[in-house]
């Protein structure tokens, strides 16, 4: 972590007041929504708390980006609801885009357009001209450490500069949450950790409410609170911390070229639950180090590599679902490809 990020803190005076109470700023109820016969979201319900960073976590096909779609007013759900401060994103659609701000996967930035044209085109769509919309754009540009590169073409800035830019129009009317579809896609790691610094400035600061949708472990591990997502349910709700803690100690993985007998042998011998993930027998216990040497006494030559862990939120996918993270998301690819093999023919 560097002792001073590129992009600036908020002015006092910019601050705003959190919803009173304990109110949640966004709540999902019973949320659905199908692509013909496939169920994107199935029934997913949360609350998300004032000025917390909450992460949407999941791999491709999990539901993420339909959530993401629904809360943006993009998409109207097949049934459930969902409520930002107070509006409905399916019947209030404008009272919702009064109170956001979006700032989408895909690039929306014209690069053609300088820094400050691009914020003043987003300022006329939201109804602000004259002095306090350039007063307005000047403050953005500061924040996101642009200020020098006002009067600059987007096509000249870097992939961390623009995406800066893009936070800067997502937040120029002042929204209370500010909603970001995978933000640090394409970034270098400097370029990541100061966004990640300056959404933590956002909450603490200004008091707004961050929702991030992310495929990376190391960037939910950043998140105040998780919703992990896997086939269109909530498999895992909390913080980081309590998701990793609900593990039974140490994560113990053995290679082995029989792991159905294998995970049997253990349950019958140690009467300890395992999970067979791949080629692996995953199982879950306290002093991992200690007990891997009884595995290798009570099976000789049955185990070809052993790795011993702590916790991670990967882990914690597993122990929920039963499989890896990253073979959902294979085999969601395979499940798009197969559909467009059908539409072709």
């Amino acid at each position: 972590m560097t002792t001073k990020s590129t992009l600036s803190a908020p002015a006092e005076s910019s601050i705003h007041s959190a919803p009173a109470g304990n109110s949640p700023v966004i709540s999902v109820q019973d949320l659905r929504h199908a692509y013909g016969d496939r169920k994107a979201l199935d029934g997913v319900s949360f609350d998300v708390h004032p000025a917390e960073i909450f992460g949407l976590l999941g791999p491709n096909g999990s539901g993420k980006t339909t959530m993401f779609r629904i809360l943006s007013t993009l998409m109207i759900p097949s049934g459930g609801r969902a409520v930002i401060m107070g509006h409905d994103t399916a019947t209030d659609p404008s009272g919702v885009r009064r109170e956001i701000g979006v700032v989408f996967q895909a690039q929306s930035i014209d690069v053609k357009l300088t820094a400050a044209e691009n914020l003043t085109h987003v300022g006329h769509l939201y109804g602000l001209s004259g002095s306090a919309l350039k007063q307005r754009v000047s403050e953005m540009l500061r924040r996101v450490a642009l200020d020098d590169r006002a009067g600059d073409r987007a096509e000249t800035f870097s992939g961390g500069m623009q995406r800066r830019l893009e936070l800067a129009k997502g937040l120029l009317h002042h929204p209370s949450v500010l909603l970001l579809d995978e933000p640090t896609t394409g970034l270098d790691p400097g370029a990541r950790r100061d966004l990640w610094q300056y959404l933590q400035v956002l909450r603490d600061q200004e008091g707004v409410t961050v929702i991030v949708t992310t495929h990376l472990m190391e960037e939910a591990e950043k998140c105040d609170r998780l919703a992990i997502l896997s086939h269109g349910h909530l498999v895992a709700l909390g913080t980081p911390t309590e998701l990793k803690s609900e593990i039974g100690g140490d994560v113990i993985a053995l290679e082995t070229k029989a792991p159905d007998a294998l995970a049997q042998k253990i349950q019958q011998r140690f009467g300890i639950e395992t999970k067979i993930v791949d080629t692996q027998v995953r199982l879950e216990r306290e002093g991992g180090h200690r007990f891997v040497t009884d595995l290798v006494e009570a099976f000789p030559g049955a185990i070809d590599a052993i790795s011993i862990a702590k916790p991670t939120l990967e882990d914690v996918f597993i122990h929920r679902t039963g499989h890896r993270f990253w073979n959902e998301d294979l085999a969601a690819k395979q499940e798009r490809a197969e559909a467009d093999k059908k539409k072709k023919h």
